[in-house]
């Protein structure tokens, strides 16, 4: 060993990396990052708990956060000089002569693509094991001897109710949720854009340094527009005003939250569940298929923010002009991770949104 001079060991461990002395690998910040993520998590679960909310958890819930983005900055700091001087190759089998990033953002995907599966196969399990509410409705009311298994007025009835009842009901309520899918097809198009001219060997710096980082700050622009629309579509809700030209009235589109769609509605009620002869209304357990439909979506959200963190990262680096042909790479291995957000979402929106 000899110090800061020896091939194997950089001298800079909190960055900026000196990437002659090969990849940082006394860095801590991945680990650190993945237990600061357990810890906000985990956190966040014990703070709201079947819609209890418990304020002793806030500390852990900061700490994690904190441990996150410590984790972030001193990883950042590593990756900022990174001028593509260095870029190891697998060389076991299958994987052999692959730049080993990209393998490991494959290995990522896959476990990423575990957790989605089990998510869309616990909706079908239940969507197709809890009979429809509107079934139940359409059985009637509770009569002992003429229909012994209809539903009776003020007794909920544990059923799946899909958010697609409330979502796809108007062009206006599934608004959002079309807007969200072009935004996340138009950022697949940006964030390849930007990929395309950081390659470019000829291209002159200035012009290249202006390409990547207005693609990459629209694909951020598209991001945040998602979850903003997503905020909306959840919890605010908007105003439709008159348009009288196309015969379109003032109304207001409620949020689902207001519309009593919550992971913990034992007694939801939907206006067309009422029956005309008597005025009963029949209310409904819809707590799986809430859960269901707030997990699922808030998961793949969660994914998004993720890349509207790193997003940000990314384009601030290439407003300085740090991305070049030499370690353009970097943007594809981020592409890979966005297209994969974008394809579940894909899958996310007809599922949930329109079926």
């Amino acid at each position: 060993m000899s110090g800061y001079d020896d091939d194997h060991h950089a001298p800079q461990p909190w960055g900026p990396h000196d990437w002659h002395h090969g990849a940082p690998h006394n860095s801590f910040s991945p680990l650190f990052l993945s237990m600061g993520v357990a810890i906000f998590l985990f956190s966040l679960a014990q703070a709201w708990s079947y819609g209890t909310y418990t304020p002793g958890h806030i500390p852990t819930i900061l700490l994690g956060l904190a441990v996150v983005g410590f984790s972030l900055v001193i990883w950042w700091r590593q990756d900022i000089s990174f001028d593509g001087h260095y870029e190891p190759l697998s060389t076991g089998v299958p994987f052999r002569g692959i730049q080993v990033r990209k393998v490991a953002v494959w290995v990522f995907l896959m476990s990423e693509m575990m957790v989605f599966t089990s998510l869309f196969s616990t909706y079908m399990r239940y969507r197709l094991g809890i009979e429809n509410c509107g079934t139940v409705f359409d059985r009637g009311l509770f009569d002992p001897v003429t229909n012994p298994t209809g539903w009776q007025e003020g007794v909920a009835v544990t059923c799946f109710e899909p958010a697609s009842h409330l979502i796809a009901s108007s062009w206006w309520h599934l608004a959002p949720g079309a807007i969200n899918t072009f935004a996340l097809i138009l950022s697949s198009f940006t964030i390849v854009q930007a990929l395309r001219y950081a390659k470019m060997p000829d291209l002159d710096d200035e012009v290249r340094r202006k390409k990547v980082y207005r693609y990459l700050g629209s694909t951020w622009l598209l991001a945040i527009l998602f979850l903003t629309l997503k905020m909306v579509e959840w919890f605010i809700g908007f105003y439709v005003p008159e348009i009288s030209v196309i015969g379109l009235h003032e109304h207001d589109i409620v949020s689902l939250v207001s519309e009593g769609y919550t992971i913990n509605a034992d007694h939801y009620q939907h206006h067309s569940y009422i029956d005309e002869a008597t005025g009963a209304h029949m209310v409904a357990n819809i707590q799986v298929s809430a859960s269901l439909f707030y997990v699922t979506t808030g998961t793949h959200g969660a994914h998004v923010a993720g890349g509207i963190i790193g997003l940000s990262y990314m384009t601030l680096k290439a407003w300085k002009g740090l991305y070049t042909p030499a370690n353009a790479v970097s943007i594809e291995y981020f592409g890979l991770y966005w297209h994969f957000v974008d394809l579940v979402w894909v899958l996310v929106f007809p599922f949930f949104y329109l079926y």
